[in-house]
C-alpha cells in the first residue's frame, strides 16, 4: 500500500506523487516495487491528493504501471500515521506493507523481503537502515491497529511505531531508503538512479 497523502510543500506543494524524477512521477517508482513484489496493491490517498494518470475514484492508472486499487482516506488529519490506521481498516483484518510515496529507489527484492519476513509475534517488521528505523515502508500486523489508533495525531511517527515494539530487520543497502523532500533531493536521487542502472 502506498501512503501517496504527502503535500510536498518544499516541492512546489502539488503533492509529491506527481512530482517528476527522470522524466516519471515519483508514485510510478514506489508503484514499480510494490507491483514487482505483491499481488495486491492499494495507493491510498486524500481525495485532494493530486496523482498522476487517471482515477475513477476505486482505481488508479499510472502511465508504466498496472492498473492498481485506490482508496480515498479523509482529508484530515494530515499525517502518516492517519493512513496507516486508514489501510489498516481497510486491509480486512490482514497485514500492510505501508511505503511511502517519496522513495523512488526502493526495490521488488527489498519489498519483498518485509513483506515476507518472519515479525516472530511482533506487531510490525520494520526495516533499520543505518540506525534509524523505516516505520514508511514497513509490515504492519492488523493488531498495531489498536495501537496506532491511541496515539496522538501530532505523535512522532517513529516514536509510536517504537511502542509496537516490531520486530527489526537489517538491510544491506541503506540508500535504498532515501526519501524526497527538496529539489536538491531530487538531484541526489536521479544521481543515484543513473549510477544504479550502469
Amino acid at each position: 500500500m502506498v501512503l501517496a497523502g504527502g503535500r510536498g510543500s518544499r516541492l512546489g506543494g502539488e503533492g509529491k506523487a506527481t512530482v517528476e524524477l527522470a522524466r516519471r512521477p515519483l508514485l510510478g517508482y514506489v508503484l514499480e516495487a510494490l507491483t514487482g513484489a505483491l499481488d495486491d496493491v492499494v495507493v491510498a490517498a486524500k481525495a485532494s491528493t493530486a496523482l498522476p494518470g487517471s482515477a475513477d475514484g476505486e482505481a488508479l492508472r499510472v502511465p508504466g504501471s498496472p492498473p492498481v486499487a485506490l482508496w480515498t482516506e479523509p482529508d484530515e488529519p494530515r499525517h502518516p500515521l492517519a493512513g496507516l490506521r486508514y489501510a489498516l481498516q481497510r486491509a480486512d483484518g490482514r497485514a500492510v506493507l505501508a511505503a511511502a510515496v517519496d522513495m523512488p529507489l526502493i526495490t521488488a527484492p527489498l519489498v519483498a523481503e518485509i513483506a515476507r519476513a518472519d515479525a516472530e509475534g511482533a506487531l510490525a517488521a520494520v526495516p533499520i537502515a543505518g540506525t534509524r528505523l523505516q516505520p514508511l515502508l514497513a509490515r504492519y500486523e492488523p493488531g498495531a491497529l489498536e495501537v496506532l489508533s491511541t496515539a496522538g495525531e501530532n505523535a512522532p511517527l517513529t516514536a509510536v511505531v517504537e511502542a509496537l515494539n516490531p520486530r527489526t530487520i537489517e538491510v544491506a543497502d541503506p540508500e535504498l531508503f532515501f526519501n524526497v523532500n527538496s529539489y536538491a533531493d531530487l538531484k541526489t536521487a536521479a544521481a543515484e538512479l543513473r549510477r544504479r542502472r550502469r
